[in-house]
């Protein structure tokens, strides 16, 4: 799997009106590569990512899929929201099992999936269950399993901790880190948390605000056998302060330099 972008733009109206929204964004994720993205608002990101995702198209550049231009959504890529956008009426298995559903798959198939899934993200239990019956943390859970479920080749992950209290999203950041290692995902995640980016990514493209654009890149080597030791470690906390204070920086002068 290899998902490349190449010099993508995208403005939102036309002519003098035109707001230039991305600004020549270039990157590439490999298979089994957790990949973040961090910017505050304004930088872009949920349009960055309905671009990979399919439901926009560039206004310039290309984006491509294991050398295929994206050119609309596909099943080749699960996306996670920030809202866990599940069916109320169904249960966490019913929810599971929808796309699969849509896509005309053999019951037995679904069925079997549905239950793999489910128990990867430790819900097993919670099979028969309605969304209202479940935690916010079990609920964004559920999400995870139906994007899993389509047996896409990248995940895709806008924001999905973003509604979740400290201590259920700091367990849930774990979650996800543990998922991505027992299964070697391929991951985007775009956020605006600086600790969230840190922790689960590989690699940690900065993007600054208005017009949103890749200003820096990290590649990251932190001993991560232990996401809550490494919150307090001083390579983590210098990492934080550092990116912190460029992200305020980029807040009070975002405009591109020569």
């Amino acid at each position: 799997m290899e998902l490349v972008l190449d010099s993508v733009c995208k403005r939102f109206g036309e002519g003098r009106a035109a707001q230039l929204v991305l600004d020549r964004i270039s990157f590439t994720l490999h298979t089994g590569q957790f990949l973040a993205l961090l910017g505050s608002s304004g930088s872009g990101k949920s349009t960055l990512m309905r671009l990979v995702a399919g439901l926009e198209a560039p206004s310039s550049g290309s984006l491509s899929l294991d050398g295929v231009p994206i050119r609309g959504p596909g099943s080749d890529r699960g996306m996670v929201f920030q809202k866990y956008s599940l069916y109320p009426w169904l249960t966490a298995a019913q929810n599971v099992a929808f796309g699969m559903e849509l896509k005309g798959l053999e019951r037995g198939v679904i069925r079997e999936r549905t239950a793999f899934y489910l128990d990867v993200v430790g819900l097993a239990d919670a099979a028969r269950r309605l969304p209202r019956e479940l935690s916010g943390g079990m609920q964004q859970r559920v999400a995870i399993a139906r994007a899993l479920a389509a047996e896409p080749r990248l995940l895709l992950l806008d924001e999905p901790f973003g509604a979740l209290d400290l201590q259920i999203r700091e367990a849930m950041q774990e979650f996800l880190h543990g998922l991505w290692q027992r299964t070697g995902l391929s991951v985007l995640l775009i956020t605006h948390d600086i600790d969230e980016a840190l922790l689960l990514a590989q690699q940690v493209h900065v993007l600054a605000p208005r017009p949103g654009r890749i200003v820096e890149s990290l590649t990251l080597d932190l001993d991560k056998g232990d996401l809550r030791q490494l919150r307090l470690s001083a390579p983590f906390q210098n990492l934080r302060h550092r990116l912190a204070d460029t992200l305020r920086q980029l807040d009070r002068d975002p405009a591109p330099g020569p």
